[in-house]
């Protein structure tokens, strides 16, 4: 069954994006009651977000398709089953999930200001994302119960009854200009950083590192304008800042999933790193094949040599292990013996090491014979005589 239908199209990407826009139909379809309450003024964005979709998921089949994101995949799936390890794998997913997704600590790390920046950013664009495709695939909407009570309908189903003009209503309906808020700071921080920082300066590239930043910037701006033209400008311009927002979200949708914000979607799965590969927290448990000290994790270096294996990097040694299989410390001295020719034993130890570029170096404080100065036959006699004699000319 599911080899004939692989057959109807081009590619499983393909196959993978046609259903995700089909189960994103089917979710529009009962969040907006068989397209009841579907909002017509949206049908930009969602047009935009199907694009936006259909990206994301050509990206993730791409990454997922490297092998060392299958490797890990993988040994997640195989983890995630073992009943011995449940326990440890949901504390982990949650510490890390924590840690470095919700607190985001592994940029607080880099410098508070990077941590800050990072942090409005990212939750700024999570808020924003969800927002946006809540209400364009028409997942939520408001019904007017009596004109002081409104209720909050999702997927179909009443959820949460709040005052029209109550405290909380006041947060829902500026949710979008709060995380937009969030991202402008976020972004004017980020902005003034790579304007000030002589350092980034050098290393920074304006179509990776600042365009995703002016369009952010481009999309909040235009999106708070909009409140600002209806709240204190009695809707001055607000069409035509409407059709400006709308093209700034449609073109930032487009771009996401082939730029750099591409890493806002795959962050989650770094929660399989510590589940995988740290039995306990920053405690090593792979034994160096050499001199014993252990290293690594043992499931992370066997995953390291099924992902070389399959890339075709030969790093097998002639005893049968891999150079994976020893500690760093080990791997650089037989990097130098093999670059000094010093992997056996020196067939004459008393000459000078022939290494592969072709240098030579002293035999390591060894004496050299006399036969290596190819001396001329009277000096040779001479020498002779020299040495017969103890040490004194006769």
């Amino acid at each position: 069954m599911m080899k004939t239908m692989e057959r109807s199209f081009y590619s499983k990407t393909s196959q993978y994006a046609f259903f995700i826009v089909l189960f994103l139909l089917f979710t529009i379809w009962i969040g907006t009651e068989r397209f009841v309450h579907f909002d017509m003024a949206l049908m930009g964005y969602l047009l935009s977000s199907f694009i936006f979709a259909i990206g994301i998921t050509i990206r993730m089949s791409a990454w997922l398709l490297r092998p060392a994101t299958r490797q890990v995949v993988k040994r997640s799936f195989q983890n995630l089953k073992q009943k011995d390890r449940q326990r440890r794998n949901i504390r982990s997913i949650a510490k890390t999930a924590f840690e470095n997704i919700f607190l985001q600590k592994f940029i607080f790390k880099r410098g508070i200001y990077r941590g800050v920046q990072h942090f409005l950013i990212a939750w700024g664009c999570m808020g924003s994302l969800a927002i946006t495709f809540g209400l364009t695939f028409g997942w939520m909407h408001f019904e007017l119960v009596d004109p002081e009570t409104y209720v909050i309908v999702v997927m179909g189903m009443e959820t949460i009854t709040m005052a029209a003009h109550g405290l909380f209503a006041e947060l829902v309906y500026n949710g979008l200009n709060i995380t937009a808020t969030m991202v402008l700071i976020g972004v004017t921080m980020a902005l003034v950083r790579r304007i000030v920082n002589q350092d980034v300066n050098v290393t920074q590239r304006a179509e990776f590192d600042l365009f995703p930043l002016y369009l952010l910037l481009a999309v909040t701006v235009s999106g708070l304008s909009l409140t600002v033209s209806y709240v204190l400008l009695e809707g001055w311009m607000h069409h035509y800042l409407t059709l400006i927002h709308q093209v700034t979200v449609v073109v930032f949708l487009v771009y996401f999933p082939f730029g750099k914000l591409f890493h806002l979607p795959i962050r989650p799965l770094a929660t399989a790193v510590p589940m995988n590969y740290q039995e306990e927290w920053k405690v090593d448990t792979k034994p160096c094949h050499s001199c014993g000290t252990v290293y690594s994790s043992t499931d992370q270096i066997s995953d390291v040599q099924a992902i070389l294996q399959v890339q075709s990097f030969d790093l097998q040694l002639a005893d049968g292990s891999f150079l994976s299989d020893y500690c760093p410390a080990c791997r650089r001295r037989m990097r130098v013996m093999k670059q000094l020719n010093m992997e056996t034993s020196l067939q004459e130890k008393e000459k000078p090491i022939s290494t592969i570029n072709g240098m030579h170096l002293s035999g390591f404080s060894k004496e050299r014979t006399d036969d290596y100065y190819q001396f001329p036959e009277h000096v040779e006699k001479e020498l002779e005589k020299y040495k017969n004699t103890g040490g004194t000319k006769k």
